[in-house]
Order: structure tokens, then C-alpha cells, then sequence
């Protein structure tokens, strides 16, 4: 059992290692680019500014990343790694190592992500039905 902790604390820290390198590089590459006044149609500029976006979209997700990562190390030395946080089973070594900061075993993450799903679709059923009384009322 310890060799397979440390056989995924290595894969912990050199995915950590990969997603600083990775973060680093945007900061890079994002400092390189030149401020300059928005040029070309209109087109290009919703182009460029799209291409901005996702940039700090893919930013974000690999500073969750990290995070999720650190995470994951801390529970390393807590010795609560491979434990699911839903049901307490063990994870199955797998699935660690697909995804090495994996909190939950398949099954507890599924019935998380058809939850999250209906609270979602709960949501989104009541502002229309807000924006529709609303639009009742003023007609």
C-alpha cells in the first residue's frame, strides 16, 4: 500500500509541475502579446476577443486544477487519499489514476453531477416562469 501512495503522490506532483509549467507559459505568452487599439472589422475584433475569453477561461481552469491538486497532496498526508468523501470507500485504484485528485468514487460522483443536473434545471424552470408572470403582469 505505501508504494502505491507514493507511486501516486509522484503522479500528483508532476502533474502539478506540468499545470505550473502550463500556467506559466500563458502568463507568458499573455504578456508577449502587444496592447494595441482593437483594428479590422467587426468581425475580427469579436474574433480576438473570443480568443481573449477562452484564454482566461483555460487560465481559470487550470488554477482549479492546481488547486484541486494541492488538495489532493494534502489529503496524501492525512492519509484520506482514495477515500471518497460521499460514501467512505475506498476509490478504486483506477480510477486514481485517471484522475489523481479524484474526490468521490464513480458512483457517489455521478448521483453528485444528476443532482446538480436537476437543481439546475429546477433553477432555470423558475426564472421563466418568473420572467413569464412578470410579462403577464405588464401586458
Amino acid at each position: 500500500m505505501v508504494e502505491k501512495i507514493e507511486e501516486m503522490r509522484g503522479i500528483l506532483l508532476n502533474m502539478k509541475e506540468a499545470t505550473l509549467a502550463e500556467i506559466q507559459k500563458s502568463l507568458r505568452t499573455g504578456t508577449d502579446a502587444p496592447d494595441v487599439e482593437p483594428s479590422g472589422d467587426i468581425y475580427d475584433q469579436a474574433s480576438s476577443e473570443r480568443d481573449r475569453e477562452l484564454d482566461l477561461l483555460l487560465g481559470d481552469r487550470e488554477r482549479e486544477k492546481l488547486r484541486n491538486i494541492d488538495e489532493a497532496l494534502d489529503r496524501l498526508g492525512d492519509g484520506e487519499y482514495g477515500v471518497c468523501e460521499e460514501c467512505e470507500e475506498d476509490i478504486p485504484l483506477g480510477r486514481l489514476k485517471v484522475l489523481p485528485f479524484a474526490r468521490y468514487c464513480v458512483r457517489c460522483k455521478a448521483d453528485i453531477e444528476k443532482l446538480q443536473a436537476q437543481t439546475r434545471r429546477f433553477e432555470e424552470e423558475r426564472v421563466y416562469r418568473e420572467i413569464a408572470f412578470t410579462e403577464e403582469e405588464e401586458g
